[in-house]
């Protein structure tokens, strides 16, 4: 594991300091490249979440599905719960806190936005960050690059709709065309390339060639991802000092969401005996969020400065620590799996 990813907590603590730092002392910077946007599309941001999804997308072996029906289970316990459980729980949560329990502290339409926000997050499954969730509790490679490749072929088809109809279920209007180009942007136009890439590269059957292009674009996913962290809190530092307390209450069920939905995962994957070596890895796939996609179609559907944006922010905020925490609790009931 290399020096980045041991320490990933720190890194996205301190680009999170940085960019409320920045945010406060030099906003002009901010104010412009907020408006740098083309169709609802911020473009420094998209160039940035192309540069953390893009190698993420040439690491998947498209031709390893087919080795899926030798041992099923794993996989259709990580459909289950990021297209028919995640969702659905995480608009419900949404519409609990910020309609019922928080109401009379959060102004209806900053309540909206924080359940938009929320939603987009749990209809969007981890995609890159997972890999090293995987290497971090010792899970099977193979078989995460299985499942990872498998989801990014349903969001293609199923993140526009899913999203669409919770959105439209807490009476939020979904402006349909942004919805399908950022899916488009962010999914379906990186997948392409990187299939394409890995195709390219692996013509002579030399792997070496591959392992080489992943390692030089390392360096500037790292830079896409901390970019990003700087960025997004920077655009949001004024709300995140004016209102502390909404980052608070975003968190809570954001947490209750993560820790919960591990749980299920977890448990279900012990009832299903699975060997840890997937169970581990599907939890995590299960549990975390690809917060790239959300944090872009949020700011794509609502702006760079709304609740919705932030709500995705604060999801960054969350997911690293309590990730690793996951890791930990994982690796340390390893001997519960055959």
């Amino acid at each position: 594991m290399g020096l980045f990813e041991r320490y990933l907590s720190v890194w996205v603590g301190l680009a999170i300091v940085a960019g409320i730092i920045a945010g406060v002392f030099v906003p002009d910077i901010f104010a412009v490249v907020a408006g740098l946007e083309y169709a609802h599309v911020n473009l420094v941001i998209a160039v940035l979440i192309w540069l953390m999804i893009y190698p993420m997308m040439v690491q998947i072996d498209f031709s390893s599905i087919k080795n899926v029906g030798k041992n099923p289970k794993g996989l259709v316990l990580t459909l289950i719960i990021n297209w028919l459980i995640k969702p659905f729980t995480m608009a419900l949560l949404g519409w609990l806190f910020f309609k019922v329990l928080f109401a009379p502290w959060v102004d209806p339409q900053s309540a909206q936005e924080y359940i938009a926000g929320m939603i987009l997050l749990g209809v969007a499954p981890c995609t890159a960050m997972v890999f090293v969730w995987s290497q971090m509790t010792k899970g099977d490679a193979n078989y995460t690059l299985v499942q990872v490749s498998i989801n990014d072929v349903i969001m293609i088809f199923a993140f526009a709709p899913i999203a669409g109809l919770l959105l439209g279920a807490t009476d939020i209007h979904v402006p349909w065309d942004t919805l399908l180009i950022s899916v488009v942007l962010y999914v379906l136009v990186p997948l392409t390339a990187g299939a394409l890439t890995r195709k390219i590269l692996n013509k002579s059957n030399d792997h070496s060639k591959l392992n080489a292009f992943l390692s030089s674009m390392k360096p500037w996913s790292m830079i896409g991802l901390l970019a990003t962290v700087v960025l997004l809190f920077g655009f949001q530092s004024e709300t995140i000092l004016s209102k502390p307390q909404a980052i608070i209450l975003i968190a809570i069920p954001l947490l209750i969401q993560t820790y919960g939905i591990f749980a299920v995962t977890y448990w279900l994957a012990k009832k299903f005996k699975l060997p840890h070596s997937e169970a581990a890895p599907a939890s995590m796939i299960g549990t975390s969020n690809f917060f790239e996609l959300a944090v872009a179609v949020a700011i794509s559907l609502f702006g760079l400065h709304s609740g919705a944006a932030l709500a995705t922010v604060v999801g960054v905020l969350v997911e690293v620590p309590v990730m690793l925490s996951l890791v930990w609790f994982a690796n340390r009931t390893r001997h519960w799996f055959a």
